[in-house]
């Protein structure tokens, strides 16, 4: 095995946050509707900061 520094791969951390959430998780994360999750989840796509944001937002 060679250790190829030119080719890096992709931290998995990265990849999971290029992702959008899946509507059951987000809605027991935040304890809110699977509607509302979904609806969330269509606005904000794979941008989790600002869906974490209005998920918060609609739990209080």
């Amino acid at each position: 095995m060679s250790n190829d520094k030119t080719k890096k791969m992709q931290p998995a951390k990265e990849a999971v946050t290029e992702a959008p959430y899946e509507v059951i998780y987000f809605a027991k994360k935040h304890r809110i509707s699977n509607e509302d999750a979904r609806d969330i989840i269509e606005k904000h796509g794979a941008n989790r900061k600002e869906a974490d944001k209005a998920g918060r937002r609609i739990s209080v």
